[in-house]
């Protein structure tokens, strides 16, 4: 309790120096919990570009589908899937798809592309093409309705009512077969090579097209627990996944974009060590004019049998009452940041990551974890820089420092 006590009066000897201290180390921790916030915003709309825009959380299809999108690759029997994904709690919405590449005319001009054969009902709780309509309206079971991505409209001159000739390869047998469709609405999802490679047509129509009825090629899932998509022991993949068919998780069918998150998680360790060090080097100079503006008395105390172990104890207890205090009010400002930018979001104008789109403001995102785990780190790493100042106190020679005149 004395050295308790010793600890707490000397830290405000120098009110204004351990002021400074405490701003400095304050300052440091709240732009930690900025920065986390800002890491873990960014992840999210990374994640949901790709799991809330088109993708899923989870898909479900033949082995060997996503190398190339071969259409002959297709799930025979369907039914049999769609009841172990509807026994399955985990499960929240799926969408079938048929997926083929094709051809797609105008009166003007022609494009390749991917044709997506979707049940506009179901596909509005998996992806977000109903959202992202720009002009005219989505889906509603329309056998000649398509959607275009607003680049493809403008390459191929078409605008809400204009027809588009769909050309492509029947399973199977490699039949050219055509479909004349009008277009019925135009969305932009913001990334250009979905919104100039894309278009949607109904599923039974995209199955009649491709001589394909009662067959898909994808099931796209999504979950009620968005960290489910993640566990790869998850009940329903061991149940889909056998010889023909695999059930994957985004992180499966989009290994980069995993890899691109895992050295995300370093930025705010990276940041906080650079952040740290400099506080450190804060936390030292204090200290250390601490110890000079009383090294007189640290020469009495040894003279008088204090033992090095008591000094050091000491001035670490000065150190941990400094992290403390300076964690409370950096704490304090790193909610009102966070709080701040989570509402309002940080500007950041429109541009692209990784096939990414980041359009507007990016809101930051409040953890727990960032106001019990970071402040715990800060305070040790204040009583670990505090550690070479006391060392150099304990080894205060007492009457090299009697001889000192304050």
């Amino acid at each position: 309790m004395l050295t308790i006590k010793l600890a707490w009066r000397n830290l405000f000897r120098n009110t204004r120096r351990t002021v400074l201290t405490c701003i400095l180390i304050g300052f440091s921790l709240a732009a930690l919990i900025l920065t986390d916030g800002i890491v873990l915003g960014m992840v999210d709309v990374m994640i949901g570009s790709i799991t809330h825009t088109l993708a899923g959380e989870a898909q479900v299809h033949r082995k060997g589908f996503l190398e190339n999108l071969d259409v002959d690759l297709y799930l025979q029997d369907p039914d049999s899937i769609y009841d172990i994904i509807d026994r399955d709690s985990t499960v929240a919405q799926y969408a079938p798809r048929v997926m083929a590449g094709g051809m797609f005319a105008s009166s003007y001009n022609a494009s390749g592309g991917l044709v997506y054969g979707v049940d506009a009902v179901r596909e509005t709780g998996v992806s977000k093409i109903k959202a992202a309509i720009i002009e005219g309206k989505y889906l509603d079971g329309d056998d000649r309705e398509i959607l275009v991505g607003k680049p493809m409209a403008e390459l191929l001159e078409v605008e809400l009512g204009d027809r588009i000739v769909v050309t492509a390869a029947e399973v199977d047998s490699g039949e050219i077969a055509q479909e004349l469709f009008r277009v019925t609405g135009i969305f932009e999802f913001g990334p250009r090579e979905l919104d100039e490679n894309i278009v949607f047509i109904n599923l039974h129509k995209a199955q009649q097209l491709l001589a394909m009825e009662g067959k898909i090629h994808q099931i796209a899932i999504r979950f009620k627990l968005a960290g489910d998509a993640k566990n790869r022991e998850l009940t329903l993949y061991q149940s889909l996944n056998d010889e023909k068919t695999e059930a994957l998780g985004w992180l499966d069918f989009d290994p980069a974009l995993g890899a691109m998150l895992e050295m995300m998680n370093y930025t705010t360790l990276i940041v906080g060590m650079i952040l740290f060090l400099l506080a450190s080097l804060g936390v030292v100079n204090s200290m250390f004019m601490s110890i000079y503006e009383r090294i007189y008395e640290f020469g009495v105390a040894k003279a008088i049998g204090t033992t090095p172990r008591q000094i050091i104890l000491l001035v670490l207890s000065e150190a941990l009452f400094l992290g403390v205090i300076s964690c409370f009010f950096g704490a304090i400002f790193g909610y009102g940041l966070g709080t701040y930018y989570a509402e309002n979001g940080i500007p950041m104008g429109r541009m692209e990551v990784s096939g990414v789109v980041l359009d507007g403001n990016l809101n930051t995102k409040l953890a727990l974890e960032q106001f019990i785990k970071f402040p715990i780190y800060v305070i040790l790493l204040t009583v670990i820089a505090a550690l070479y100042p006391a060392i150099f106190a304990a080894r205060i020679v007492p009457s090299a420092a009697l001889q000192r005149s304050l």
